[in-house]
């Protein structure tokens, strides 16, 4: 590690998001409201589609992502309770859809075991862990299907298996390296490589313009966060894109 990164890690400082997103944080209760919407259309939808595996695969994890939105920006708002709620159907629309879902689909694990981490179920969370590495996660050849297999590892403590995991997708063009970072100085108990890392990953939402379901949070580094806590390794983080 570098001096600069040695005096960014020492400085602790986060980068402001534009104005206009910042101004669209403040409004919690209309991205609940329309993820509600959201959800209870699609659950109105769902029959539609029994005799279409594939289409109600898609309208599954539609559900999942409504229902995900809705739990962010109930978590934003202070409002745990109703967020865990949101959350754990979120992950249970995940899974359920994943089923039908085309070869590959490790987004929808992902989906669940990240919910389930931010819903505080951790039980829920090493069930839907050991689920993605039965399905085949740890063998997959996408980074997608690996960085599900670090998730795993890290909630069912498999600290050795997920460090093998995390140090295949770092290194890739096509993954995001401060999410591989974050995730191998997890599960290697490195709290100053942990800080920087999660950082960098917090900066890159920081500089997006595009969040699940329209929600400007930082989940990703939420989930980090959690995993990171279990282990003594939390960072302190302000943005705007966290829940105070």
């Amino acid at each position: 590690m570098g001096a600069a990164g040695l005096d960014r890690l020492d400085a602790g400082r986060r980068l402001a998001v534009p104005d206009q997103r910042a101004e669209a944080e403040t409004d919690w209760q209309g991205h609940i409201d329309r993820e509600d919407a959201r959800y209870a259309d699609g659950e109105s939808r769902l029959g539609d589609a029994v005799s279409d595996s594939d289409a109600r695969q898609r309208q599954l994890t539609r559900l999942g992502n409504a229902s995900a939105g809705a739990g962010l920006a109930l978590l934003m708002a202070g409002r745990r309770e109703e967020a865990a709620k949101r959350l754990v159907r979120a992950a249970e629309r995940y899974r359920e859809s994943f089923a039908e879902a085309p070869p590959g689909s490790w987004g929808r694990p992902i989906g669940a075991i990240k919910a389930r981490i931010l819903a505080d179920d951790w039980e829920g969370a090493t069930a839907d862990a050991r689920w993605a590495l039965e399905a085949g996660s740890a063998a997959a050849d996408s980074p997608i299907g690996r960085y599900a297999a670090a998730l795993a590892c890290l909630v069912l403590a498999h600290n050795e298996e997920a460090r093998v995991h995390a140090d295949a997708i770092r290194i890739r063009d096509d993954f995001p390296a401060e999410v591989g970072d974050a995730l191998a100085f997890i599960a290697a108990h490195d709290v100053v490589g942990y800080t920087l890392a999660v950082e960098g990953v917090l900066d890159s939402f920081e500089s997006r313009d595009e969040y699940l379901e329209e929600i400007p949070v930082a989940d990703t580094v939420l989930v980090l966060q959690a995993l990171a806590a279990q282990r003594g390794l939390a960072a302190e983080l302000s943005s705007p894109l966290l829940p105070d």
